[in-house]
């Protein structure tokens, strides 16, 4: 890249920054900060333990799953997030359902059942006619049009998550590690884990509208998994995933603020690149020790 490119990308940045100051002032752009403050902080807190739990590909097919509903609400006319969110949330519970009860692995019958929603969703949006604004805009996201409502969901979703996973915390880390033991010592694991999917399908539902169906994984499982390369003490780990999440989901609109980029895939590339810049960093830390 020559130097007169560099110096056409600096003076965009610094023309773009005047302009997203001035946008901070609007209701929509401060609703989009607070909604990445409270979703980073449901995506850490969730995500630590998406990632030791290995349910990365559940929230995955949930997320995709989540297509049919918002398909649906488009072809009832009914808002998709109020489609959403008991769609995704039944999804999740059946999900759960047949992986207990089929002697099938958990992978094979997740593939299963993705492949089957995915199909169902895209047949029912090929019926969609006309005007598909709602649809790309959950497909791919966009932060900047969350409005109160989707604020107060993230914010009860964070809330009953917070209650249900630090009030437990001990049995959640015990349950984590080994649920057999968690289990001979009484704690009730189905009850927890059904739960956990519960607030987990929730997250996914309420996340959907600011990252996209295509991207809310990434939203789920990239902090945690940053955190995981910076700390191996539980708490310290729980904690830095929820400042990566929060932390990261604010540099990426302010990235998508600058650059006139979308803010769903803005996000997820800040984290990636953070969780790039953190393993390349620990395994030099590594390699000097």
């Amino acid at each position: 890249m020559h130097f007169y490119d560099h110096c056409q990308i600096i003076a965009l940045a610094v023309t773009n920054s005047h302009e997203l100051v001035e946008l901070l002032q609007f209701p929509f752009m401060q609703r989009a900060i607070a909604g990445a403050v409270l979703m980073g902080i449901l995506g850490g807190l969730l995500g630590s333990f998406v990632t030791l739990r290995q349910l990365s590909f559940f929230s995955h097919a949930v997320g995709h799953a989540a297509l049919v509903g918002v398909a649906l609400g488009v072809l009832l006319q009914v808002n998709p997030t109020w489609m959403l969110l008991p769609f995704t949330l039944l999804f999740g519970i059946v999900v759960l359902y047949f992986i207990d009860k089929t002697d099938l692995a958990s992978d094979s019958v997740l593939s299963i059942v993705l492949s089957g929603a995915l199909a169902i969703g895209v047949i029912l949006t090929s019926l969609i006619k006309g005007y598909r604004g709602n649809l790309m805009a959950v497909l791919f996201g966009d932060i900047l049009a969350i409005d109160t409502t989707d604020l107060i969901l993230t914010l009860i979703v964070l809330v009953g998550s917070s209650i249900f996973l630090l009030s437990t915390l001990r049995q959640q880390i015990l349950l984590t590690l080994n649920s057999d033991v968690a289990q001979v010592q009484g704690i009730p694991v189905q009850l927890y884990r059904y739960g956990f999917v519960v607030l987990l399908s929730l997250a996914v539902a309420v996340a959907i509208k600011a990252v996209g169906v295509l991207l809310v994984n990434a939203f789920l499982v990239i902090p945690a998994s940053t955190a995981k390369l910076m700390s191996h003490h539980f708490r310290h780990f729980l904690i830095m995933s929820v400042i990566v999440g929060s932390t990261s989901s604010i540099a990426g609109i302010i990235v998508s603020g600058l650059f006139n980029l979308a803010s769903g895939p803005s996000i997820v590339l800040v984290q990636f690149l953070l969780f790039i810049a953190v393993f390349i960093g620990v395994k030099l830390k590594l390699k000097t020790a």
